[in-house]
């Protein structure tokens, strides 16, 4: 039975179209909507488990009457159908009702709920652009995923189980009253409205203050997790006392949020627990008053207090219960920020998967600047590429050389102009289809927490194991593989490479990212730096492996290493995101323009010769 509670909910569904809304209400009703057959369940078993609570009280209120009432001898045989239906109400229904509330709320909805609204986000936001990562802690975002899962959870189910439960319940309390006389509900309708009154008050204050210390305890997260992250960098300029504060400052924030929020929870238990002890006093007095002017029976009475002590009781739960939606609803709004974002880079409606017929790409009078029109990082860039061309893009730093490449992979869109790959605008094929079909290596390499084979197989899944040490091999990184272990005891290819591939070395890092490229052959090949943590050895090695990559391939290749650039077909120079030379090594070097003058201060290392030997020459100046 349990388990056919458990599987209403499929845990990992893929979301609705468009995404989870900005709105506080539709953000809800975006995950609460996937599980609403289950929360009307609940809603309806929910009302029913509280009528069952208010029979209790009523139950003693008819057995105080009926022993009153019945002779001795006759009780059982006047009272046994009254006795028949309190037992099957306390033995049966209430039990049944209670396991049924609990299996919806506990086994239907807590942990399917939670890990769908977790999972929904998450792909989400991984589908977020570049730039979205780059502008915030993934610590941070992260923390706001994780957080949204329990948070809307917890906000659907305390509203279901306790302010739902108090509604029914003190509607069926009051309605008991009444029917023993009028007045005994006055006191009930005051306490009410005060209470109301109170929760009016009190609680947006306490849901501000929840979502303060919510965003503050995601910024102790977010710093945390990058002190963590960069721990080499942390270590190597011995700055662990500086990160003490840095994080120390954040949690004193988030310490006195926390004590701020816990003040007023506080002055609100004080409040209600005041107020409860006015409502118990007043319905005492009033019910023994009647009973004086014998208004009421003795029964009466001996309902009316217990009942009057239940609702003071579920007062206090649910005033936490309420506490808890609005701390929740606080961690919503929060976490909203990240969550609840329209993705910036969308595939066009309509847009194809890339078909590359020979990888010629065209950049058209392209602009670009990071949003900011006083400064164009590209600026009116126009470069053809021919099928199985190569082209190695020269400049010094911040020419626009890397920005190009990220316009080609659409990590950005260009503000003006157009990119092309065989006649294709980038901006009207899948994002998918485009980055499937271009290869990069950058110098900053970073691989998966996961095993070597795993990083490998990034480059194409359905790759045989024997695929994946053939590509090692071409990468020069078999002779270091079967030497690795990780802390799990796992060696070789299943070793695992810590967090952004720590655990490697540098040049090690770059041989197995070279590794996943080979593997991935796809028709276009950028080259960012790929050889820069390398060292000459190993680097000339990877210089044959490169070349075969290369052959057959669209190249766009960018290195402040000029002496590697010297086999490509045509050298691009750029300067302020334009094109101000153009041409082969020797006819660069002989116009005496920008390129020259960069050659000049290189000395050079390995140069690959068109046939892939290895050429050890010093640059000429």
């Amino acid at each position: 039975m349990l388990r056919y509670f458990e599987s209403r909910i499929d845990p990992v569904a893929l979301p609705p179209a468009g995404g989870p809304p900005a709105g506080l209400l539709a953000f809800y009703w975006y995950f609460i909507a996937q599980a609403k057959g289950l929360f009307a369940a609940l809603f309806v078993v929910g009302m029913v488990a509280a009528l069952l609570e208010t029979a209790i009280p009523y139950f003693i209120g008819r057995l105080m009457a009926i022993l009153t009432e019945v002779p001795r001898e006759q009780l059982l045989a006047t009272a046994w159908p009254t006795f028949a239906m309190m037992l099957f109400v306390v033995l049966v229904a209430r039990p049944l009702v209670m396991f049924l509330q609990r299996a919806i709320s506990n086994h239907g909805i807590s942990a399917g709920l939670n890990t769908l609204t977790r999972w929904q986000s998450h792909h989400h936001v991984i589908r977020q652009s570049l730039g979205f990562f780059q502008n915030d802690f993934a610590g941070r975002i992260a923390n706001h995923v994780m957080q949204a899962g329990s948070a809307v959870r917890e906000t659907a189910l305390a509203l279901m189980r306790s302010v739902l439960h108090i509604l029914f319940y003190g509607v069926a309390a009051t309605g008991l009253m009444m029917a023993q006389d009028w007045r005994l509900a006055l006191p009930i309708f005051a306490w009410f409205c005060l209470y109301v009154a109170l929760l009016a008050a009190m609680v947006p204050r306490m849901r501000e203050r929840a979502r303060y210390a919510s965003a503050k305890r995601s910024a102790v997260t977010g710093k945390v997790v990058d002190s963590y992250t960069n721990i080499l960098t942390v270590k190597l300029f011995a700055r662990t006392s500086d990160e003490d504060r840095y994080v120390r400052d954040s949690m004193i924030e988030q310490h006195d949020a926390f004590l701020k929020q816990h003040r007023l929870n506080t002055l609100f238990t004080v409040l209600l627990n005041g107020l409860n002890a006015v409502l118990l006093a007043a319905i005492g007095s009033l019910s023994v008053m009647l009973w004086q002017q014998g208004t009421v029976e003795v029964a009466a009475v001996a309902m009316v207090l217990p009942l009057t002590i239940q609702i003071i009781s579920m007062s206090g739960w649910v005033a936490a219960e309420i506490q808890g939606i609005f701390e929740n609803v606080g961690t919503v709004q929060e976490s909203m920020g990240s969550i609840a974002r329209p993705q910036t880079m969308q595939d066009e409606p309509g847009a194809l998967p890339l078909t590359v017929t020979g990888g010629a790409i065209r950049f058209d009078a392209v602009r670009f600047g990071y949003g900011r029109s006083d400064r164009m990082v590209v600026d009116d860039f126009s470069l053809t590429i021919r099928a199985g061309e190569k082209v190695g893009l020269v400049g010094r730093s911040g020419a626009g050389k890397s920005t190009l490449v990220s316009l080609l992979l659409r990590f950005h869109d260009v503000e003006g102009g157009a990119i092309s790959i065989d006649g294709q605008d980038v901006r009207a094929v899948t994002q998918e289809s485009l980055r499937q079909a271009i290869s990069v290596v950058t110098q900053d390499t970073s691989l998966l927490h996961r095993s070597i084979r795993d990083n490998i197989l990034y480059g194409r899944r359905e790759a045989s194991d024997e695929m994946v040490k053939a590509a090692a091999e071409k990468a020069q990184a078999a002779a270091f593989i079967p030497g690795l272990q990780d802390i799990a005891g796992r060696n070789g290819y299943d070793a695992h490479v810590g967090e952004r591939g720590v655990k490697l070395s540098g040049g090690q890092r770059q041989r197995i990212a070279i590794a996943r490229v080979i593997l991935k052959d796809a028709p276009i090949l950028v080259l960012d730096e790929a050889t820069a943590a390398l060292d000459s050895e190993v680097e000339a090695a990877i210089q044959d492996s490169l070349g075969d990559l290369m052959a057959g391939k669209t190249v766009i290749a960018i290195a402040h290493r000029l002496s590697t650039l010297k086999i490509m077909d045509r050298l691009v120079v750029l300067d302020e995101g334009r094109i101000v030379e153009e041409g082969t090594h020797d006819q660069l070097i002989a116009s005496g323009g920008l390129y020259a003058e960069l050659w000049a201060r290189q000395s050079g290392g390995f140069i690959v010769s068109p046939k892939g030997m290895p050429l050890n020459q010093q640059a000429a100046e």
